[in-house]
């Protein structure tokens, strides 16, 4: 029985960085890893290789210089495969090799294999050679990621109907795809594969995309995925995936039928639990693999605590970080970390970007607040100009009375940066006034807060005319 302070199974980025919190502060800590690579989905099959896709497939095509010098421009007529994925790989060798050095640097233990719980301290590990240890430690953190969910109506081969991880082994560049599920993962890799030409269909049986986004926001996706040549069926259902000689068939809702290269069923993800024994800690994951925590991402069980996809929405890696760092100082008493942030950013990789914090209109209705909104669309910046991104915009939410700052949404080139700004204005509780009274670079993606600022006090110095000569105005 080897003993630690701490033990983390998984080593994406909610175990990497509660490991190293721990490690930081002189605790003894241990990293299981099954994998053959640390870093988890994150680095290896998800979130970097799909972002690194995205950059090379904008790259290779020439896409991003379309809008400023038409559409037959291409960089390289026709992109391969092994073209796409020599960068995403590395990209992911650059990651793992970080972690490796993270956790040396800390010190931190990787022991390799496959953790099952023996009871609530005490951890088996099987290698894949099939030797064993046991593990000890007062304080254990889950940490193990989600896998794809895959629904058994479909029948997935690994070529033809894949999952998200799947769709990074292709071997050959579809000419057609057809993606089931406009989640945030389906709505990315149908907007990248359309960049690269490829025939792409989307369907959801939701009659809108990515319904948690501002409704202007969603609408305004929509119509840059069909002008990327995305078909979009919303509200369909789909009634059977079958394969016949390397081509799947799919029947919708209505009797369209669809024939493709690649079926990717984005259905959502799984908690990483299947080999963990949870029961014999006195724990137990629901239908889709999720352990439930307090606020402190301690579970039901002392001394036991899950951070990361495994406890469910919001499942980034951003906040997987900061939900181990708040488990472990809670854990060990820390006088580092208490919470979590109060506002939390939203990326969304498509082809515009999209980006958001804080409250939609349809939020701030429900909830009674008067608001106003202020607008500035990236046609009207010089930078946009420069860059060609005229379509996109920025729109800011805030509240009527005092001009408080309540959400910020963008969509175009680089809204996973500019939501930043806005975002360290939220987290201040700030008035819309800041970007007033700020000076911003010129030329540049960020004086659209400004200009949005205006516009929206302007909108309220209109609402307020009108209000005075008897008018009745509702929100927004």
């Amino acid at each position: 029985m080897r003993e630690f302070d701490l033990i983390v199974i998984g080593s994406g980025p909610s175990g990497e960085k509660g490991a190293a919190q721990a490690a930081y502060f002189g605790k003894r800590v241990a990293i299981v890893e099954k994998a053959p690579h640390p870093g988890g989905t994150t680095a290896n099959t998800g979130t970097l290789p799909s972002k690194t896709l995205r950059e090379t497939a904008l790259s290779l095509t020439g896409y991003r210089q379309r809008g400023l010098y038409g559409f037959d421009l291409r960089l390289k007529e026709r992109v391969t495969v092994a073209d796409l994925l020599i960068r995403s790989e590395a990209v992911s060798n650059a990651e793992r090799e970080r972690v490796y050095r993270n956790l040396e640097r800390h010190g931190i233990e990787l022991i390799r294999g496959t953790a099952t719980f023996v009871d609530r301290a005490t951890l088996r590990v099987e290698s894949a050679a099939g030797g064993e240890e046991m593990l000890t430690a007062p304080v254990i953190l889950i940490a193990t990621g989600s896998v794809p969910n895959r629904p058994s109506e479909y029948p997935f081969d690994g070529h033809v109907v894949l999952d998200s991880d799947d769709l990074m082994k292709l071997d050959f560049m579809p000419k057609r795809m057809a993606v089931l599920g406009a989640g945030v993962v389906g709505c990315e890799y149908a907007s990248i594969f359309a960049a690269l030409d490829v025939e792409v269909t989307l369907v959801d049986k939701r009659n809108e995309l990515l319904g948690f986004l501002d409704q202007e926001i969603s609408s305004a996706l929509g119509r840059r995925l069909e002008q990327l040549g995305v078909r979009l069926r919303l509200g369909t259902n789909v009634q059977k995936v079958s394969v016949v000689d390397h081509t799947a068939h799919l029947v919708l809702e209505g009797g369209e039928v669809i024939e493709t290269d690649h079926v990717l069923v984005a259905a959502g993800r799984q908690g990483g639990v299947e080999k963990l024994n949870l029961g014999a800690a006195g724990l137990e994951a629901d239908r889709r693999g999720v352990i439930a925590v307090d606020a402190n991402y301690r579970t039901k069980v002392e001394g036991i605590y899950a951070a990361g996809d495994v406890v469910g929405w919001p499942s980034l890696a951003s906040v997987s970080m900061e939900q181990a760092r708040l488990a472990i100082c809670h854990a060990f008493h820390f006088d580092y970390k208490s919470s979590l942030a109060p506002v939390l950013p939203l990326g969304i990789y498509t082809v515009p970007e999209v980006s958001a914090a804080g409250e939609t209109e349809v939020t701030a209705a429900e909830k009674g607040i008067p608001y106003e909104i202020g607008r500035s669309s990236f046609g009207t910046n010089a930078r946009g100009l420069i860059i060609g991104e005229t379509e996109g915009f920025l729109k800011l939410i805030f509240r009527t009375d005092d001009r408080t700052l309540l959400g910020v949404h963008v969509i175009g080139e680089g809204a996973t940066e500019l939501i930043h700004v806005g975002l360290t204005a939220l987290q201040q509780r700030s008035k819309i006034d800041l970007f007033i009274d700020a000076v911003y670079n010129y030329p540049t993606m960020t004086e659209a807060y400004k200009y949005a600022a205006y516009d929206g006090l302007g909108r309220l110095a209109r609402r307020r005319v009108f209000e005075e000569g008897g008018g009745a105005v509702t929100s927004g």
